[in-house]
């Protein structure tokens, strides 16, 4: 992984020179006059078995807890990074990394369709910005060769909207070839792309190329929350100078403690798989998902000729019992409006061969 570069290290110089530099710290048991728990009542059960189910002020002030620090160690041994730093969701990762990292006199170039949580980001970010065409390597190339100062690459590696995967591969080489910064969001392939489900950096042997790596929680992990995968110095500026990070109230222990555990469950390759025969189930009843999503991706996309046809058969779809979204501009550019499935692990064949059949069945 790429540490920061030499603008970003002076900053965090600068704070420790001035004896300003935050540290997260635990105070264990010590009795607690500094937290948010103003009326006690983080420890206050609301059903069996709960506790501490607040994480009663900011991570740098009293949202510290030994379950955080224990879940960030084992993320970042189990996704084989140097650090991992918890955020309280996607959004806050990417709002917190793009607002921070890239600086005034950079350059941020990010694939048309990338998340808006990234797209929010740069907008808080004093760099410039760029979109380059989908998945387009040429495109990007071109920019980079008109881009100033520290240059970042952001991309997804797995789109959430059409399915389908970003060459990944191309793109770390082309960003080692001009000495850019790769940042990659795994949030929908963090637990089901790649041998083991560690999503396609890990897979593809490029975690040496990039500099960041983002993986959520609430999605394939069944939990909340998501972390930035990185160097330590990368942490460590992160915990100065992500605003999202330093000004919310923590997790509560217990999200920390769920991350970790799922993160470790036995049956997680037997459920991958399972998605996998599901996933290739649907493809094979209904031959035009073929054009678009990727054929290992859960996220599976209908498209059809007019906005009311979609209108029509998400209905149709529902009066049948199952549950689909249709997604429409300004969430996807116009004339890109589809139906978005999902699959997941406990679709049985008979709902999955049920929604084929409509899909198959032409509109109403």
């Amino acid at each position: 992984m790429k540490n920061l570069s030499k603008k970003l290290k002076d900053k965090l110089r600068k704070r420790e020179d001035e004896g300003t530099l935050r540290s997260l710290s635990y105070f264990g048991d010590k009795i607690d006059f500094y937290s948010n728990d103003y009326l006690s009542l983080s420890s206050v059960p609301t059903s069996k078995g709960e506790q501490n189910f607040s994480g009663t002020g900011s991570r740098l002030i009293s949202g510290n807890s030994v379950q955080a620090v224990e879940c960030e160690f084992m993320l970042a041994a189990y996704f084989g990074f140097e650090e991992a730093l918890v955020f309280n969701s996607g959004y806050d990762a990417n709002l917190g990394f793009f607002s921070s990292v890239p600086q005034k006199g950079d350059t941020v170039l990010y694939d048309e369709d990338i998340h808006a949580s990234i797209r929010d980001g740069i907008r808080l970010s004093l760099a410039r910005s760029f979109s380059f065409k989908h998945n387009d390597i040429d495109d990007l190339e071109r920019l980079i060769k008109k881009s100033e100062g520290d240059i970042y690459i952001a991309v997804e590696s797995l789109y959430s909207m059409k399915g389908d995967c970003s060459p990944l591969k191309a793109i770390a080489q082309i960003s080692e070839r001009y000495g850019a910064f790769l940042v990659v969001d795994e949030a929908h392939a963090a637990g089901v792309l790649g041998k083991k489900g560690k999503g396609l950096v890990t897979d593809l042997g490029l975690d040496k190329m990039v500099f960041a790596v983002l993986v959520t929680f609430g999605k394939a992990y069944g939990a909340h929350g998501a972390a930035i995968l990185g160097s330590r110095e990368l942490k460590d500026y992160l915990v100065n100078f992500a605003r999202s990070f330093i000004y919310t109230t923590a997790l509560p222990p217990e999200s920390y403690h769920r991350i970790s555990t799922l993160l470790k469950l036995d049956d997680l390759l037997t459920r991958r798989i399972r998605l996998e025969q599901n996933i290739f189930l649907l493809r094979s009843l209904v031959p035009d998902l073929n054009v678009v999503s990727d054929e290992r991706s859960p996220i599976q996309v209908f498209k059809t000729e007019k906005r009311s046809e979609l209108i029509h058969l998400t209905d149709k779809i529902l009066r049948n019992g199952l549950a689909v979204k249709p997604i429409f501009s300004p969430t996807v550019q116009p004339g890109n409006e589809c139906l978005r499935i999902s699959l997941h692990f406990h679709n049985t064949e008979v709902e999955i061969r049920k929604l084929a059949e409509i899909l198959m069945s032409g509109h109403p």
